[in-house]
């Protein structure tokens, strides 16, 4: 579970839960996320409203409702996702826009403050495994934090 917000006031934030199935070959190896708005699936390239924060739900916790729009991903298909798998088309095309925006100095669709932010989630999940603590991430000092001390591995 992650919290994201002020640390003064966890009223203010909001919480990602992660959860993971392991399987087998069986139904073959799908990978979706969830979020209030829907759903990314990317066994299929897209993005619905699946899952998402519906009027009623919403109602019931003095929110408005939240759906994505439906969307396909950039490529072909979804994204391939066995572990040892070459480059997939969602990858190139995501290299190809990086690449674009070096020659042209616009902005990429995943800037890099984005690919930080993603570290600083898996680093502070890596952090709460191997400690068994609540982990926090110091704005500051731009460092994690578990049971009140810098994490360190």
């Amino acid at each position: 579970m992650f919290d994201y917000g002020p640390l003064d006031d966890p009223t203010s934030g909001f919480q990602v839960t992660y959860g993971s199935r392991f399987s087998n070959s069986a139904g073959e190896t799908k990978e979706f996320y969830y979020s209030n708005g829907g759903e990314l699936n990317l066994a299929t390239g897209k993005v619905t409203a699946n899952g998402g924060l519906k009027e009623k739900e919403a109602a019931a916790m003095n929110l408005k409702p939240n759906l994505l729009a439906d969307y396909k991903l950039e490529g072909n298909g979804g994204a391939i996702t066995a572990a040892i798998t070459g480059a997939d088309e969602l990858t190139t095309a995501h290299m190809h826009n990086w690449l674009d925006c070096l020659r042209s100095r616009k902005q990429p669709h995943a800037p890099v403050e984005a690919g930080y932010q993603h570290s600083i989630a898996t680093i502070m999940a890596n952090a709460a495994a191997r400690t068994g603590q609540r982990v926090t991430f110091d704005e500051k000092t731009q460092e994690v934090m578990a049971g009140g001390k810098v994490f360190q591995f």
